[in-house]
């Protein structure tokens, strides 16, 4: 029995007694309090840091959503292959699903339907807009979505108990109701890494010198007025700070000689810990470091294996968990329909798929439906393949 036929037989007082959900409106967003807590994570802040500013972080996800959004599906029912497969202003329904999924950790799909109560289209809502109202038990009655100053709320379930609302969420050990996305975990590392580049970018624009001081050797001639400082301190700044003085020589009047203070950034190794940045970046994403162009990486033989495992590892699992759960809410229209992506038409699998075949097909033991089900084309009838 799925999430939605329990819950509409729960509604109807079939079934057995659910575990009550913790009832508060809760978020994965905040940390906990006490001596060491960081401050609370700020998603917006967050997307702006990772996606806006960040090339590794975009590249991750981009890297993740578009596999997903532009990979081939198994032959499916048309009216089904058609909701899942549509797009929205040249946006995918899935590739946007797999980025809201990586980043905020819950996916939201509203349901919209037609007179007959049959769905028309599948819409994915900003989860940044999205919070759970719960019911009496505490699981989920309604979903609230506000923008702006306009909230609308959206029954799980409609008066014929067939699903207004899909969620997609990750897993969060500490949370009934919202899912903890990769950014939570990458945002530090995104943090150092931006940090990084701008320490860089600051570099070349002061001349790519490390900041150094004006030593005044008074002599005879006493200290410096308040004037002479002033005077000297914006020469500097107007002077010979700046891309575009880069190289300048400095003229130093009598008393004055230059004596260079900070690190350099050899010293400093501000490369080595922006590559250590970036690694943890990819980590959190799940994607392979020589993929995003990361130096150092020793764990993958060459690109192609780089490249298989990040199918393996990230978006076949992710990819299972979007299909799996439009699948499950749209089993009131599609009961015998299944949603996975065509493992014979990716590329990158190709070469495991052959040998896979290749030992399938020599298995006399097995029967037909035995060798579809370890290809995983059970579903398919003899003639379905050909």
């Amino acid at each position: 029995m799925s999430f939605f036929q329990s819950l509409a037989a729960a509604f109807k007082g079939g079934g057995n007694e659910r575990a009550p959900l913790a009832r508060a409106f809760t978020s994965p967003w905040f940390f906990a309090d006490g001596p060491g807590s960081r401050a609370p994570f700020d998603y917006p802040a967050a997307v702006r840091r990772a996606w806006l500013e960040n090339p590794v972080a975009q590249r991750a996800v981009r890297l993740v959503a578009e596999g997903i959004g532009g990979a081939p599906l198994q032959p499916a029912e048309p009216a089904l292959a058609a909701l899942v497969t549509a797009t929205s202003a040249g946006q995918s329904l899935l590739e946007t699903l797999a980025a809201q999924l990586l980043l905020h950790g819950n996916g939201y799909v509203q349901v919209l339907k037609d007179a007959a109560g049959r769905p028309v289209e599948l819409f994915a809502l900003r989860p940044d807009r999205v919070s759970v109202v719960p019911g009496q038990d505490g699981w989920p009655a309604a979903f609230a979505y506000k923008a702006g100053d306009r909230t609308l709320t959206i029954p799980v379930l409609d008066e014929d108990a067939s699903p207004n609302l899909i969620h997609i969420r990750h897993f969060h050990p500490a949370d009934d109701h919202y899912g903890a996305g990769c950014l939570a975990a990458a945002d530090q590392a995104i943090a150092t890494h931006n940090a990084a580049s701008a320490w860089n970018r600051a570099l070349l624009e002061n001349a790519a010198r490390p900041s150094g001081a004006l030593v005044y050797d008074p002599g005879d001639a006493g200290t410096l007025t308040t004037d002479q400082f002033e005077r000297l301190r914006d020469e500097l700044a107007r002077a010979y700070s700046g891309e575009g003085n880069a190289g300048r020589p400095m003229l130093l009047e009598g008393g004055l000689k230059w004596q260079a203070m900070a690190m350099t950034p050899a010293d400093m190794d501000f490369a080595t810990l922006k590559a250590a940045a970036a690694r943890d970046v990819a980590l959190a994403f799940g994607v392979p470091p020589m993929l995003l162009g990361l130096p150092g990486d020793a764990t993958y033989a060459n690109y192609r294996e780089a490249n298989r495992a990040l199918w393996r590892l990230t978006l076949l699992p992710l990819a299972a968990k979007i299909l799996g759960a439009l699948g499950e809410g749209l089993a009131t229209w599609f009961p015998e329909a299944r949603l996975a992506i065509d493992l014979d038409q990716v590329p990158a699998l190709a070469e495991d798929r052959e040998r896979l075949w290749a030992q399938v097909s020599g298995a006399d033991f097995l029967s037909a439906q035995e060798k579809r089900a370890m290809l995983g084309l059970e579903h398919l009838g003899p003639a379905a393949k050909e």
